[in-house]
């Protein structure tokens, strides 16, 4: 059973000792039971608890309606698939200078994808990942939307739908980069750290227990 006043992993990161957000860090004795509970469900699925969780805990409220709609995007029906949401993530957060989120998302989408080049590739360059020409007309107006969305016409939505994405598809695809660049302007408003494990997600084996 996890200790509920253990201390949190990664409140501070191990490789230079910076702070996970220059905004103070609740400890979990300090949070409300069901947002305690919810970080320590993640703790014991990932090992560590994503600075993401308790840096925005600083604010319960907020914590509650940034992760309700993150999860009523991320985990909902769909007909794209885990890893194409994190494609959004990456390639949107990308654009954005969002350090954290594509750290963190990267992580994921190697996971998602069992690819160890395609967060990087997606990151810098989605024209020029390995993927298929699908995915990037859905990154081109991913991107598109979170960068110039004055700019976005029903062409983009045509273009879309020549790639066989439905209007809910297409719903999905914007909604996960609006969500996102909130993520992203929140992360860069607080100078959230990513964690130092998400660097090697993805990339090498796990250890054996």
């Amino acid at each position: 059973m996890t200790d509920n006043r253990a201390p949190v992993p990664s409140a501070t990161a191990t490789m230079s000792q910076a702070p996970a957000s220059k905004y103070p860090v609740p400890t979990l004795d300090e949070l409300p039971q069901d947002i305690r509970e919810m970080i320590l469900k993640v703790q014991e699925k990932a090992g560590f608890i994503p600075n993401v969780f308790i840096t925005l805990a600083h604010r319960p409220d907020e914590f509650r309606a940034f992760f309700a709609y993150h999860d009523a995007l991320m985990l909902r029906d769909s007909a794209l698939t885990k890893a194409e949401r994190e494609m959004i993530v990456v390639a949107t957060s990308g654009v954005n200078h969002c350090q954290y989120c594509v750290v963190a998302h990267g992580a994921i989408l190697r996971i998602y994808a069992k690819n160890p080049q395609i967060a990087d590739q997606v990151a810098i360059d989605f024209r020029k990942a390995d993927i298929t020409p699908r995915q990037k007309a859905m990154l081109e107006f991913a991107v598109k939307l979170a960068r110039q969305p004055e700019a976005l016409t029903s062409a983009d939505h045509e273009t879309l739908k020549e790639h066989g994405f439905s209007d809910e598809d297409v719903w999905d695809i914007g909604a996960i980069t609006a969500f996102f660049a909130l993520s992203n302007r929140m992360a860069h408003l607080i100078e959230m750290r990513p964690n130092d494990e998400f660097y090697l997600l993805g990339r090498v084996p796990p250890k054996k227990p």
